[in-house]
């Protein structure tokens, strides 16, 4: 296969990046899924969400890191960590 017809096999396609984003829409909290967004804003709010969560993930690592560091095994205070 030469160099041009793998670029080609590789390139994804425009309907192929509308599916992707129409997906990616319902995964993001407040989302209205019967209102048209562009696929711009859809990648931002996605982009952001993910930050939130990866902020979120690093707090409640620090958090459960202090309660395991401290001595105390609190069962119920780490599972309340836990289930945020």
């Amino acid at each position: 296969m030469s160099s041009s017809s793998r670029e080609r096999s590789s390139r994804i396609t425009e309907d192929e990046i509308n599916d992707l984003i129409l997906k990616l829409q319902p995964l993001l909290p407040d989302s209205r899924s019967n209102t048209r967004v562009s696929a711009s804003m859809i990648l931002k709010e996605t982009c952001n969400y993910l930050k939130k969560l990866h902020k979120e993930v690093d707090d409640l690592s620090e958090r459960l890191s202090q309660l395991l560091a401290s001595g105390s095994f609190d069962a119920d205070a780490i599972r309340a960590l836990l289930r945020r």
